[in-house]
């Protein structure tokens, strides 16, 4: 196909979209359209919708005013969670011509007759249940590093969640596509894969259409780090009961697995656990921690938390406060809970108010600001490997280490995309790393 046409993408949300962005954009290159930044002028935008919160629903509006400011002609799609959950709601937002759901996003090209403007938009959408089929993806030429997919969909039923509305069912891609596009990542010459999927340690289940597991995430870890040309393969966020000691103890030893997982908790109450139908208790949660810290002392743990969930007394939420206080974890990503339609939690009684989660949220946060600092300042004096960005903020260029360390130092354009041994010397005002630059270990 030959054509003059541009298009432009923006990304809400988690990896998964965009390495699902990613792998679009591509397919609309081979076509011979020409990919543009979603700042300049382009005749299709594609939004890739989140709905993990309310917040991620309301911004689509504002993504599309900015889009027709550019080209108030121009063809504007919106895919991803949001449009299979509430596609009529982004079909009936002004200047909206066409919503694609789960599996349509992934043929969108097919969609595309005319680039005429609808004066509502077209909806292309499935029942949940045909989300059954996998299409892998990655995420290349926007970044550093790859976000490559391996599995998609979740059969857990989380009482706040939506991702299973949203995706469908947990099912993974064949052990042999996920190393090829690891060898395709590779050859382009990438030096970092992070592992993408909805829920990456159910890995293997479906992977051939049905729902027994033909492999499992440990055998994928021990696979993928058997690939050449790879230097780092970081683990993206991982459930507790599925992170098993084995894998821990195999990644310590790993050649390309670096010492970093995110681990979401969620509460530190065993009785708010059970109402979210989370699959572990505290207890589990802490021994993995404490395993981590036996075999890498020197590894960076994340953690994902909700504040505000239904039922969260004062004396719940301060389990949560005092257990991540006293946990030898990195860094928080903090949730505030956002009723979501459809989920069991909405209709739960115990509603706290929304001063009360901001509250929550806030405290959270400064302890996370604390625990990353404490986490920094056990890395200073020691030699890292920190693989470079290729973008000039203010004057100076980051990266980070294999433990997830940021660091900076005077923009260079030759340290983009090279991982160098440095030495970390001290935490700056931004609260990042200074180094001083030891010898250079891979050129790109």
């Amino acid at each position: 196909m030959t054509t003059d046409k541009k298009v432009a993408f923006y990304t809400l949300g988690c990896k998964l979209n965009f390495s699902e962005t990613s792998t679009i954009a591509r397919d609309f290159q081979n076509e011979g359209f020409e990919r543009v930044d979603f700042n300049d002028y382009a005749d299709i935008y594609v939004i890739n919708t989140c709905s993990v919160t309310e917040n991620a629903d309301k911004r689509f509006k504002t993504i599309v005013k900015s889009a027709l400011k550019i080209n108030e002609e121009a063809f504007i799609i919106g895919i991803g969670c949001y449009a299979q959950l509430k596609p009529e709601e982004l079909a009936n937002t002004e200047g909206v011509d066409m919503v694609l759901g789960a599996t349509e996003k992934f043929k969108v090209l097919d969609y595309i007759q005319d680039l005429s403007k609808n004066d509502i938009g077209e909806i292309h959408s499935c029942e949940i249940d045909e989300a059954d089929f996998y299409v892998g993806s990655y995420s290349i030429g926007d970044r550093t590093r790859a976000f490559l997919k391996v599995q998609d969909g979740c059969d857990y039923k989380c009482t706040y969640c939506t991702i299973p509305l949203a995706r469908g069912i947990s099912r993974s891609d064949t052990l042999n596509n996920v190393l090829n596009n690891a060898r395709e990542i590779s050859a382009k010459g990438i030096k970092e894969i992070v592992l993408t999927g909805v829920n990456i340690g159910d890995y293997g289940k479906g992977e051939f259409g049905n729902k027994k597991h033909e492999h499992t995430f440990l055998e994928l870890v021990q696979e993928l780090d058997q690939v050449d040309g790879i230097h780092r393969v970081r683990i993206s966020s991982i459930e507790p009961n599925l992170l098993k000691n084995e894998t821990i103890d195999f990644v310590s030893r790993s050649r390309s697995f670096v010492p970093h997982f995110h681990i979401p908790l969620q509460s530190g109450s065993d009785e708010l656990l059970k109402k979210m139908k989370r699959r572990y208790t505290t207890e589990l949660y802490m021994d993995r921690v404490k395993k981590i810290r036996t075999v890498m002392p020197d590894a960076c743990i994340g953690v994902d938390v909700i504040v505000g969930f239904p039922g969260e007394t004062d004396e719940l939420f301060l389990k949560t406060y005092n257990m991540l206080s006293e946990l030898d974890i990195s860094y928080l990503h903090v949730f505030t809970y956002s009723e979501r339609p459809n989920t069991e939690a909405v209709e739960m009684q115990g509603v706290v108010p929304q001063n009360i989660r901001n509250k929550r949220s806030k405290m959270l946060r400064g302890l996370s600001v604390k625990k990353r600092r404490a986490f920094y300042e056990s890395q200073i004096g020691k030699e890292l490997k920190v693989l470079f960005e290729d973008e000039n903020k203010k004057g100076y260029i980051h990266g980070f280490t294999e433990n997830y360390v940021k660091v900076k130092a005077p923009w260079d354009p030759a340290l983009a995309n090279t991982v160098h041994s440095v030495k970390l010397t001290e935490i700056d005002e931004d609260g990042l790393v200074r180094f001083i630059k030891n010898e250079q270990v891979f050129m790109a």
